[in-house]
């Protein structure tokens, strides 16, 4: 069981183990206790200098499944791997090293920086910061979509960098969702304000509490939060408010890295509202739609495609 136990905290583990471990580390509390253990010494491991100056958190070996409790947040893997890094750089306190964490598919993180600022981070997003920000200013990258909520501090500004925009920021709660390779950015504010850059622009874009900037790759509007449900995702849920079937399969795409073919076209149509845990996946969203419509679908794990009909 150990070996097998090992291999789940990898990830590298088929489906029907996967389900084989979960049942297992739920069946007593002595389960539970050897899984944090092994756990914990795999997290710990996992923080090593990958080139010179930088620890990266890598993908392959990172899976953080979420069994049981919802106790185990990355947050802690974060802090953990915090303390590693800080016995490391005892000769050079004063330089800091860059650190990268990545959520995969179908999960969450939560996480604090050094400056007090908070991070949620949401399915396939990748935030790259260092352990300790300069006297220059906070600077971040996103890859992603993450929720902020930034430590004020007016004399260090805070910028969250995007493959195509910059988000500048002095303390303030706001959400931004931009995936590299997708044409999409969204950036909504909720608190506070900030500004977003780009070469694109020919001014910087000011926003206010409320107000949400969307770059479709076609045009760039502003407009009022419709839906603040949609922020529940830090929570663990997707929520949707009168949304398109088409705007769904989008974003379930996105979010679970796979390839929905929707073959009965009809169905893009008919616009939904509910609520849905992450953690329940993919296959649970398409079971409660065919509750509304009549459709079947088919799912080739092989090529990671699903096809509706």
């Amino acid at each position: 069981m150990k070996e097998l136990l090992q291999r789940y905290i990898e990830g590298n583990v088929s489906e029907e183990e996967r389900l084989s471990v979960a049942a297992w580390i739920e069946e007593s509390p002595e389960n539970m206790r050897e899984y944090l253990a092994l756990r914990k010494l795999y997290d710990i491991s996992l923080w090593n200098t990958d080139a010179p100056g930088e620890k990266i958190l890598k993908e392959r070996r990172i899976s953080f499944r979420r069994v049981g409790i919802e106790a185990l947040k990355i947050a802690a893997i974060f802090l953990i791997g915090l303390f590693v890094s800080k016995r490391l750089m005892i000769q050079k306190p004063e330089e800091a090293h860059m650190q990268t964490i990545h959520v995969p598919t179908g999960q969450r993180a939560e996480l604090t920086l050094s400056d007090g600022t908070h991070v949620w981070l949401n399915s396939r997003s990748t935030l790259r910061f260092p352990d300790k920000f300069s006297e220059n200013g906070r600077n971040v990258e996103l890859d992603g979509e993450g929720y902020f909520s930034v430590r004020h501090d007016k004399g260090l500004p805070f910028t969250v960098q995007t493959e195509r925009y910059a988000i500048h920021v002095l303390g303030t709660e706001f959400n931004v969702k931009a995936y590299q390779g997708s044409p999409l950015f969204e950036a909504a504010l909720l608190k506070g304000s900030i500004e977003i850059s780009s070469p694109d622009l020919s001014a910087n874009l000011r926003l206010k509490p409320n107000e949400v900037v969307t770059d479709d790759g076609k045009e760039v509007s502003k407009s009022g939060i419709s839906n603040y449900n949609y922020f529940k995702w830090k929570e663990g849920l997707f929520c949707f408010e009168d949304e398109s079937i088409q705007s769904l399969i989008e974003k379930l795409q996105l979010y679970y890295d796979i390839t929905i073919d929707v073959q009965r076209t009809s169905l893009l149509q008919y616009r939904y509202s509910g609520k849905f845990r992450i953690k329940d996946g993919i296959d649970h969203v398409l079971k409660v739609l065919q509750l509304k419509h009549e459709f079947t679908y088919t799912k080739d794990e092989e090529t990671n495609r699903i096809v509706i009909k």
